[in-house]
């Protein structure tokens, strides 16, 4: 039976329910601002009923608060760090994109390649009309560099936006550490508080928010594994271990313990025109961290892609080479080994369209072996099928299980990035300096002697040699000037325009000097109104069957534009589509986990008037028992 007090004690626990609603009304008020915080409820049940051994039997015994808990949905915090992902990686597409429109996109304020390239011809045609004039010659050649130093620009441009996405993925890569380190301090906490019975709402909040941040850096997935009494118990512990992957499923946090990423410099370039110092990424323990994955999400995605991105050209074949390969002598006298790799692309057989480093490292079997340069052949087996082989001069003797292998030199990624910009760019001034150079070549110059080269290339390591493209083959047989693109053999050593990029472009400084070098007919004894190459020259302007992309060399360089364009197009219409559906997903998470200002305050008003019922209980129980026990003597 219970004590003449016990509904003294009912009307207690009653009060003290309250209170605690109330405290905890209180406390989402407070944070109705907090970034993160996730609302609290509490949790009551009726208090055991005592056995009153009477003829009702049972009698309930009050209530007790047995939670605080949070009011969240996971289902809401999945959906939107998965769209998170997306909005990261749009994000960076977009700002780095509309970079790259303003350098290439051409104004009344601003000078462009249209107004440099016609500018150029324009002065030609002036040549054209006064032959015999030097001034216009000088003119026209100062034309020509104008051309040379807007892709000389458009190149440290396009490799200074390389550099910055590269630097930002080291300050994304540190951004992951220290969240990682966060996260597996506040699993400590949380677990020491949790494993008493309570719940840590706040430092729970705080990994969640944590978490959502990440998953703008990069794609995660949370797990949390209980941990039980003992081994094949089924009881739970009551405490997590809590679980945070990211990049397609590479462990980041487990429990109490995290990895942490490092940036690494590239020993070797894996284009061409790449910056130097480009970071790769890899574990602290030395295990390789998937950069290039396709689960790979987030803003790290974004500027992978920008600074990598080959639209999936890139250096790739089989490994055809004797087993042991056999060996050779490079351009230094050393003697190297020979890797053999047969390739199939259209764009690995043109020499326009060559990326390949002049030195490197070639990827066999996910070992990397460096080599000291390369040749290109086209080789006849003797029945007319033609193959196209790749020979790499390499220290290193492979082993047998690296032989007949896929081989490489960088990676696929679907994207039009630096990269591919650069080798469109390189492209371009390849193929317009063989026509113009061609053509030029065919001329005698002032002083009856064969024309020198229109544009030469920089060497940027011997300011006093340039790249002359003198050096071409053709069916193993040599050329002293070009007559055609089709050529079937030639070696990064060779002076040729694999060495010509839209960094070292430029106009034949000795006919700077001496415009007399500059030939305007093949026979200078027709007299000097002479202008069959002048005219020649003029052809070029539209000369669409000997362009690239199916273009005249005016057009090419707006397909750049175009492609830029529809890049940063498509960057802005998904980074808005998916900022609007983090938009929606967040008003959903708010509506479950947020603070309502009017739900507050009508539960305010709900728990003042418990408690104030519950103090009224007491009042009533107190005078009860104030008539029983002093005005009754019992």
């Amino acid at each position: 039976m219970p004590s003449q007090f016990f509904g003294l004690n009912i009307a207690y626990t009653g009060l003290q329910a309250a209170n605690v609603s109330l405290n905890t009304t209180a406390n989402n008020i407070s944070n109705v601002e907090t970034e993160g915080y996730s609302r609290q409820n509490t949790v009551q049940q009726a208090s055991d009923a005592l056995h009153t051994w009477t003829t009702y039997g049972m009698a309930g015994s009050g209530v007790d608060t047995i939670a605080i808990n949070q009011t969240r949905d996971q289902y809401y915090d999945l959906k939107f760090r998965t769209n998170n992902a997306s909005v990261g990686t749009f994000e960076i597409k977009q700002y780095y994109m509309e970079q790259l429109e303003d350098y290439f996109t051409e104004t009344d304020m601003k000078e462009g390649f249209g107004t440099i390239f016609n500018d150029m011809f324009h002065a030609l045609e002036e040549v054209y009309k006064s032959p015999g004039d030097d001034t216009v010659k000088t003119q026209y050649l100062g034309a020509a560099q104008s051309l040379c130093d807007y892709f000389q620009a458009m190149s440290t441009s396009l490799q200074k936006v390389q550099l910055d996405a590269n630097m930002e993925i080291k300050n994304k890569v540190d951004e992951i550490n220290s969240v990682a380190s966060q996260i597996a301090t506040l699993n400590k906490q949380i677990n020491t508080i949790e494993i008493t019975g309570s719940r840590a709402n706040e430092l729970r909040d705080q990994r969640a928010l944590l978490v959502d941040e990440l998953s703008k850096i990069v794609d995660v997935k949370i797990t949390e594994i209980p941990i039980y009494v003992s081994e094949g118990s089924k009881e739970e512990s009551g405490i997590y271990t809590y679980c945070v992957d990211i990049a397609g499923g590479q462990s980041l946090v487990l429990g109490y313990d995290y990895n942490t990423l490092e940036c690494i410099a590239r020993e070797h370039k894996l284009n061409q025109s790449d910056a130097d110092g480009l970071y790769e990424i890899r574990w602290s323990n030395e295990l390789e961290f998937n950069l290039y994955g396709k689960n790979l999400g987030g803003e790290l995605k974004g500027l992978v892609e920008v600074r990598d991105g080959n639209n999936e050209e890139y250096f790739h074949g089989k490994d055809i080479s004797s087993n042991p390969p056999a060996s050779g002598t490079w351009v230094d006298g050393h003697t190297y080994h020979k890797i053999v790799i047969e390739v199939t692309e259209d764009y690995l057989t043109d020499i326009n369209k060559t990326t390949i480093p002049e030195q490197g490292a070639l990827t066999l079997i996910n070992k990397d072996f460096e080599y000291a340069g390369w040749t290109y052949d086209e080789v006849d087996d003797g029945s007319g099928n033609i193959s196209h082989q790749y020979t790499f001069y390499i220290e290193e003797l492979p082993d047998a299980k690296y032989l007949g292998t896929d081989a490489a030199i960088g990676r696929e990624i679907d994207y039009q990035g630096i990269p591919y910009y650069m080798e469109q760019m390189n492209e371009w001034v390849r193929v317009f300096a063989q026509q113009m150079n061609s053509i030029e070549r065919q001329a005698e110059d002032a002083h009856g002697e064969r024309a020198q080269v229109m544009f030469e290339g920089a060497d940027i390591t011997d300011k006093n040699h340039t790249y002359q493209f003198k050096d071409y083959k053709k069916n193993g047989s040599g050329m002293d000037h070009d007559e055609t693109l089709d050529y079937t053999s030639w070696s990064s050593a060779d002076d040729c325009y694999y060495r010509l990029t839209a960094a070292n472009f430029e106009v034949n400084k000795s006919m700077i000097k001496d415009v007399g070098l500059f030939g305007t007919t093949r026979d200078i004894h027709q007299g000097q109104d002479a202008q069959d190459i002048t005219e020649d020259l003029l052809k070029v302007k539209d000369a669409k069957e000997k362009g690239i992309r199916g273009c005249t060399p005016k057009e090419f360089l707006q397909t750049i534009l175009s492609d830029i364009a529809l890049a940063a197009s498509s960057a802005n219409t998904f980074s808005a589509v998916y900022s609007d559906i983090s938009k929606a997903i967040t008003n959903q998470r708010l509506s479950v986990s947020g603070v309502d200002n009017d739900e507050e305050a009508l539960n305010l008003v709900k728990f003042q008037e418990a408690y104030n019922l519950s103090a009224k209980m007491m009042q009533v129980f107190t005078e009860i028992y104030d008539r029983l026990i002093l005005q009754t003597g019992v």
